[in-house]
This record gives C-alpha cells, sequence and structure tokens, in this order.
C-alpha cells in the first residue's frame, strides 16, 4: 500500500481529475449517462475505501510504539527492582533466624540443602554423575571419578563461599551444561574410560562446585558458623550423589555384563543426556 502513502496523494488526485474530464465529455451521449453515473459512484467508493486503509496503516506511528516499548520496559525494571528487594529481605530473615539457631540444627539444614540442590533440585548435577555412571561399571574407574569430582567441586564451592572466587552465573551455567554433554558424548566414542578422564572430570568439578556455591550464596551461610555450614552442604551435596548412583546401578546392575549391554543401554543413554545437556547450553547462552 506504499502507492496510496500521504505523499502520493497529489499524483492520485490528479489522476482522478483527468478520469472526471474525460467522463463529462462523454456526456452528450444519452446511452452512456447511466453507466458512466454507476462508474463514477463506483470509483468514488472505492477511492474512499483505498484511502481510509492507507489511513489507517499510519494510524499508529513508531512513536507510539516506542512510547509502549518504553513504558513496559519501567514496568519490567521495576518488577525486577521489586524482586531483588524481595529476595534480599528473605535473605536478611534466613540470616536472623539462622543466628538464632544452635549448631545442631544448622548442620542438618545445610545437610539437608545439599541433598535437595541435588535431588530434586539439580538436574543438570544428576545428569553429570549419570554421564560418569555410564562411563563405566568398572567400580575401580567409577570410584576414581567420583573423586575427583567431589575434590573439585569442594574445592571451589569453599572458596567462592570464602569470596575468593568470584564468576558470574552467565558464564558458569552454560559451561556446566556443555560438561554434561562432552562427558556423555565421552561414553559413546570411548568405549573404555582413558588415563584422563579423573582429570577431565577434575577440571569439570571446579564449575559445577561455582555452581553449588551460587545457591549457597542465595541461601545465605552464617558467619559465626561459615566453616561448619559449608561442610554440612558438602555432604548434603555428597548424599544425593550417592543416592542418584545407588539408584542407577539398582536399575542396571543385573544386566551390566549383557552383550547388549552398551548399545541398547549405555550408548542411548549417554546420548540423551547429552542432547539435554546441549539444549541447556544453547538456552543459557541465548
Amino acid at each position: 500500500m506504499v502507492f496510496l502513502s500521504p505523499e502520493n496523494l497529489p499524483r492520485i488526485t490528479r489522476i482522478y481529475t483527468d478520469y472526471r474530464k474525460k467522463i463529462r465529455a462523454n456526456l452528450c451521449n444519452p446511452w452512456l449517462i447511466l453507466p458512466i453515473s454507476l462508474m463514477r459512484l463506483l470509483t468514488t467508493l472505492i477511492c474512499c475505501v483505498l484511502l481510509g486503509s492507507s489511513f489507517a496503516g499510519f494510524a499508529h506511528p513508531q512513536d507510539e510504539l516506542v512510547i509502549l516499548e518504553i513504558e513496559q520496559g519501567q514496568l519490567a525494571l521495576q518488577d525486577q527492582e521489586m524482586t531483588a528487594e524481595y529476595k534480599a529481605a528473605l535473605k536478611r530473615q534466613r540470616m536472623r533466624r539462622l543466628a538464632a539457631m544452635p549448631w545442631q540444627e544448622k548442620f542438618v539444614l545445610f545437610v539437608k540443602a545439599g541433598i535437595e540442590h541435588i535431588i530434586p533440585k539439580g538436574l543438570d548435577h544428576i545428569l553429570f554423575v549419570l554421564g560418569l555412571f555410564f562411563s563405566s561399571l568398572v567400580l575401580r574407574s567409577l570410584f576414581w571419578q567420583v573423586t575427583a569430582f567431589t575434590l573439585a567441586h569442594t574445592l571451589t564451592l569453599a572458596l567462592a563461599a570464602l569470596g575468593i572466587v568470584q564468576i558470574p552465573g552467565d558464564i558458569v551455567e552454560p559451561l556446566i551444561a556443555l560438561s554434561i554433554v562432552w562427558i556423555a558424548v565421552e561414553n559413546c566414542v570411548f568405549k573404555q574410560t582413558n588415563k584422563w578422564r579423573p582429570a577431565i572430570v577434575f577440571v569439570f568439578g571446579l564449575l559445577h562446585g561455582l555452581g553449588f556455591a551460587a545457591v549457597l550464596s542465595e541461601y545465605g551461610l552464617p558467619k559465626g558458623n561459615l566453616v561448619p555450614s559449608l561442610l554440612a552442604f558438602n555432604i548434603g551435596v555428597e548424599m544425593g550423589q550417592v543416592l542418584v548412583l545407588v539408584a542407577a546401578a539398582a536399575l542396571v546392575w543385573v544386566i551390566r555384563h549383557k552383550s547388549w549391554y552398551r548399545q541398547r543401554i549405555q550408548i542411548p543413554a549417554s546420548l540423551m543426556i547429552a542432547l539435554v545437556g546441549l539444549f541447556w547450553f544453547i538456552e543459557r547462552i541465548f
């Protein structure tokens, strides 16, 4: 409808005027009076409809859209500020309650928080542990991988909780998802775990420890019992991981030595884990 824009109205008016002059010249013929009158009426109606639709397209200028976007942005910003203030108020309230608790209750509370961060809230950590599980059912290999993961995330969890290491979650979370993809793909490519696997798991465990620390930071650590609370949370995380491994072992332990185990269980399960991790990576990047 560009040709009906207000800039083209003079041209349209000139064409319509020329057309009317030709019509007047033919009015001397009585047989043409009625058809010409109908044509004039129809032409007038069509022009009115087209011009009306053309102006309707300009009824909402870009200025109004810009103003609307600004208003929506301000509302979203106010909502974010209110949410941040509300979370900060809840954290201060939790800190006051923790300060009034005896240390035994604090210890149990943080152990429970550590377990809940794995089961049911830590689905990405569950998939990483399952990726370790499906890499090998040889207990010695699995033991060294889980040990490396535990040492690594314990280290970064402590450093982050003490404020020594601080990395934004926008960087950590996509890398955690990518670590899930890496571990799962390795399970499909290599029939047996290579000697570098514990070292790779250790590096990825450092990332997962930063993820644990972000959750623990939001929860709040009491300054008077920082080390016991940190230890309790880490114990809870380990308990959650052990529960995941035990549940996985209970499901496949009977069929672990079957000839079709790798083709029907290990590789398909690892591929599913890799796809979920890849989806999370893309989602967290964009």
